[in-house]
């Protein structure tokens, strides 16, 4: 039922009509101008909306950029990994190429540095006063040191009723490991190697570990030995911060090993650091050994003095041609300890350019002038670096060739 108005809301609707029947108030334009106005307000002044846009395109498109620049840039690393970790085997020619280029170039940077200092007027006369026949006599010290070391690699494959592994493959294995255009060192060979001779993967970490150790094992006694005799001297050169390091770190360093490697059962299974920790020690066991069944793995430590002395006797030698005099040996093992603080196996490119540099000046500290240590370490690193490089292609060669180990 609808109701009907009353008096008063009829009076209402009549004075909003007017005598011609039209509204006396557009209600609908109210409500247009009404919403007009608060459109109105609300709508962006001229230019402000495309301003707006554009700035969120530029947005849009910064963080698109940045994207793009991130996934390149992992994409690139990633890649750069994944060719870092390559083996020996899986590297192309093209690759060697530009490692040993890059040899090259560390070495010769290095000893142009070294030359600036030296001067070279300095260096002229040296080599116009040489006596070229001790080179001949660091060739063969050279060949008789890669004999040892290969001796040396025998035994310690073999130690712990581990494989045999033939006499040409260790040579193949020990002259590409001295190769100037390994990357990733020596020791990445030698653990490729053991990997394929060994039964697991921790067991050919442990004897690369213990063949580096066998190397440190036999240097740094006799360095040692060498430091304890300048002392008791009193000689001047080298000074004590060089020769005290050596007679007191090496006994020390020797007693601390012999404690640790009997409690090395206690770090294994652990996984991490004290799993890293257990192979360490487990290495020095497999040194341990090598010693204590000395009938047995003569060939180990002797293999390795051999290879040393070889070494040694090629700097001498090549000191000797620019020198003219006898340089002293105990100065000489100390500058040639001093200046391999880390094994050439275990440095990149062969130590290239890192030997270079340090290692003349390790002769300066030790007495030798620097012009005649610079041109013996240029004469030495020639038979001892890039002399090998033919055996070491020989050998990485033989190594592409031959089957898996079973």
């Amino acid at each position: 039922m609808v109701q009907k108005p009353d008096a008063d809301q009829m009076s209402w609707m009549r004075r909003l009509i007017r005598q011609d029947g039209k509204p006396a108030v557009d209600l609908h334009r109210i409500g247009r101008d009404h919403l007009g106005r608060y459109a109105f307000r609300q709508r962006p002044r001229d230019g402000a909306l495309p301003a707006r846009r554009r700035a969120e395109d530029r947005d849009h498109e910064s963080a698109h950029s940045a994207t793009i620049l991130a996934r390149w840039t992992l994409s690139r690393w990633l890649e750069v990994r994944r060719f870092v970790m390559r083996t020996h085997l899986e590297h192309g020619r093209s690759a060697f190429a530009v490692f040993l280029l890059g040899a090259v170039i560390l070495s010769f940077a290095a000893l142009v540095g070294v030359a600036w200092v030296v001067g070279l007027s300095a260096l002229i006369d040296r080599v116009v006063d040489a006596h070229g026949w001790w080179l001949a006599a660091a060739f063969g010290a050279e060949v008789v040191a890669y004999l040892g070391y290969i001796a040396a690699y025998r035994e310690v494959a073999r130690v712990e009723e581990g494989p045999e592994i033939p006499a040409g493959d260790a040579a193949a294995l020990v002259s590409t490991g001295f190769g100037a255009f390994l990357m990733q060192g020596g020791f990445a060979v030698d653990l490729h190697a053991f990997q394929d001779y060994c039964v697991d993967d921790r067991e050919a970490r442990i004897r690369v570990l213990g063949l580096g150790a066998l190397e440190y094992a036999m240097l740094a006694p006799a360095a040692c030995i060498a430091s304890i005799l300048l002392l008791v001297e009193g000689s001047h050169h080298p000074n004590d911060g060089i020769t005290l390091p050596w007679a007191i770190a090496v006994p020390v360093g020797f007693l601390a090993a012999f404690w640790a490697v009997r409690h090395r059962t206690r770090f294994r299974g652990h996984g991490g650091w004290r799993e890293g920790i257990a192979e360490a020690l487990d290495s020095l066991h497999v040194l341990r050994l090598l010693f204590v069944r000395w009938r047995r793995h003569l060939a180990g430590p002797l293999g390795t003095a051999v290879y040393w002395f070889g070494d040694i006797f090629c700097l001498w030698a090549c000191l000797r041609a620019f020198e003219g005099g006898s340089p002293g040996i105990a100065q000489l093992v100390v500058g040639y300890a001093t200046g391999y603080a880390l094994t050439r196996r275990t440095l990149p490119f062969a130590g290239a350019g890192a030997v270079e540099a340090l290692l003349p000046f390790a002769l300066l500290w030790t007495g030798f002038p620097l012009a005649s240590a610079l041109l013996g370490v240029f004469a030495y690193r020639f038979f001892n670096l890039w002399l090998p490089i033919v055996p070491a292609a020989i050998g990485l060669r033989r190594l592409r060739r031959q089957p898996v180990p079973a």
